[in-house]
């Protein structure tokens, strides 16, 4: 069950400057994190090389990479919302991304946001959405990101 349901333009209205929830803790793996180098072909040693990680690194372990922790989001985004009663939702766009600390494998993360605006245009609603990946223990997040997500008025 999402943490938040999101009932139409008006329900989007308002929750304007609200928080919109976290999601459950779930572990990075370090399988996850070879499969995402895999796919992107990013096998830079300190998220896939375990014997020069211990050597060399100054994190100790795995490293997923910046754009697989902002990938997270998207995943994750279905279990923190519910939307109602719109034709559909998409990503329409990131304005900032950081990556204040890394997630390293064997850590637990999350996703919270809150919804700072959403501006009309036309039947198109922007919701522009504070996201964070919450990494369990740590004061700083591994991923900071404005998000705008459009949400298409049902006719």
């Amino acid at each position: 069950m999402a943490e938040t349901i999101i009932d139409g333009v008006t329900g989007l209205k308002a929750l304007v400057g609200k928080d919109l929830g976290r999601t459950g803790w779930q572990e990075m793996t370090f399988e996850a994190i070879q499969k995402f180098a895999d796919a992107t072909g990013d096998h830079q040693w300190i998220h896939v090389d375990r014997e020069r990680i211990a050597r060399e690194s100054p994190f100790g372990k795995p490293v997923a990479h910046g754009y697989f922790t902002l990938a997270l989001i998207g995943g994750l985004f279905s279990e923190l919302l519910e939307t109602k009663n719109f034709a559909m939702v998409v990503n329409y766009g990131l304005n900032k991304v950081r990556f204040p600390a890394p997630l390293k494998a064997g850590q637990r993360y999350r996703l919270s946001a809150s919804l700072s605006d959403v501006k009309q245009s036309g039947n198109c609603f922007d919701a522009f959405m504070n996201a964070a990946i919450e990494v369990e223990g740590e004061q700083r997040p591994a991923c900071v990101a404005e998000l705008v997500a459009r949400f298409v008025a049902a006719v």
